[in-house]
């Protein structure tokens, strides 16, 4: 693949990466824009696709769906082109504030956040209703989109998402009907080769071969390496739920502060791009090597690895599989469940964190507005946190 496209690829998602604020869902909506939309690198359809295989796998599901985009675009280079530059700009974000800076404090700083979650809270919406659109047009499939949302929103649970994908791809598959109008989903990607199944393979050696060496050799730096592998590779749920979970890997065994944690947490929600990049923030500050930057790197290296291993070892199934009718079909039942998803997560916590004042609507609505004039995201989104701070407590 040309150095052209890599650098093409690194270039979008390094814009997405400094502008990407709201969390995962609100990733999903700005990729959809920008290659979707804006500079077709695949379809609807294809995207999609892509969104649900992800929601399967473990880890966090923007970035995944970023690497696979940018696999289809340049190939490997292309994927971890896509993920330096979508994860770069809020590592290097929450370095800073693990140097001590006081981020984010003060009724301007608060401003300026409420900006940049209105920015996202149309974002999503937008997402929503173009997916819904094109993913849902016919009464069963809305269907299962609207049930899908009712169930997110009354069963909080992170396998939630994956069952309801699970069962709509099953409906799908059994009740669905051929559509003879539709046209083939677009390849992102290549079919497997029998060397294919290694990826997974060193995904378990590494899960088991990790706590192993731990135990033998008891060395700080492999410990982190398998903490935050570890956390990676058996996470569902995306980066909310990977905080948590860290928490009990790093704050209870007294590896980093308590205090110094849940001040990430909050900087963490701050900065754009994936909160997976709070792993360099616990690794700069841990109390013995590796910390630092050393430790940074090693952590947000090791959080991530799970996630490369697993997607690369599925992509190329994924795409040979995905062309059979049936499978098609199920496919079809698993993008309108990906729809109630995205819709639940719109109500909340994307609508009900963000509104909570008389300015609030009708800012979102302006910055909605703007977007269906196809003004562009990242301009939308330094608009919304520019102007947060004029309105103040009015928020």
């Amino acid at each position: 693949m040309s150095f052209r496209r890599v650098a093409e690829v690194f270039t979008a998602f390094l814009m997405l990466g400094l502008t990407s604020f709201g969390g995962p869902v609100a990733h999903l909506g700005y990729f959809r824009e920008a290659f979707v939309v804006r500079r077709r690198w695949l379809d609807d359809q294809s995207y999609a696709d892509l969104v649900a295989l992800c929601q399967f796998l473990p880890g966090p599901a923007s970035s995944q769906v970023g690497m696979a985009i940018g696999h289809g675009r340049a190939g490997w280079a292309g994927a971890l082109a896509a993920w330096v530059g979508f994860t770069a700009p809020s590592a290097l974000l929450l370095y800073l504030a693990a140097l001590g800076a006081n981020l984010w404090h003060g009724p301007a700083a608060e401003g300026v956040l409420h900006g940049l979650k209105l920015a996202a809270l149309a974002v999503v919406a937008q997402a929503v209703w173009l997916m819904a659109r094109r993913l849902t047009p016919d009464a069963p499939r809305l269907a299962i989109a609207v049930v899908s949302t009712l169930l997110v929103l009354g069963v909080a649970s992170p396998a939630t998402p994956v069952i309801l994908i699970a069962v709509a791809g099953l409906l799908g598959a059994v009740l669905g009907q051929p559509d003879p109008a539709q046209a083939p989903a677009q390849a992102v990607v290549p079919r497997p080769s029998r060397h294919t199944l290694w990826w997974f393979v060193v995904f378990a050696l590494l899960l088991i071969a990790l706590p192993v060496l731990v135990a033998l050799t008891h060395n700080g730096a492999v410990d982190i390496a398998d903490r935050f592998y570890r956390t990676g590779a058996l996470v569902f749920g995306g980066g909310h739920v990977v905080l948590p979970l860290l928490q009990n890997e790093l704050v209870k065994p007294g590896l980093i502060d308590r205090d110094l944690f849940l001040a990430g947490y909050g900087a963490a929600q701050a900065v754009p791009g994936p909160l997976f990049s709070f792993a360099f923030y616990a690794g700069s500050l841990l109390k013995s090597p590796p910390s630092g930057i050393a430790g940074g790197f090693l952590a947000l290296t090791a959080i991530y690895l799970p996630s490369f291993l697993l997607l690369f070892g599925a992509l190329p199934w994924w795409a040979r599989l995905k062309s059979i009718p049936r499978l098609r079909r199920a496919l079809d039942g698993a993008n309108a469940a990906v729809v109630g998803l995205l819709l639940a997560a719109l109500i909340t916590p994307v609508a009900s964190s963000t509104i909570a004042g008389p300015w609030d609507l009708p800012l979102a609505a302006l910055a909605l507005m703007a977007l269906t004039l196809r003004v562009p995201p990242w301009l939308v989104v330094l608009v919304s946190g520019a102007i947060g701070p004029l309105f103040g407590s009015s928020f």
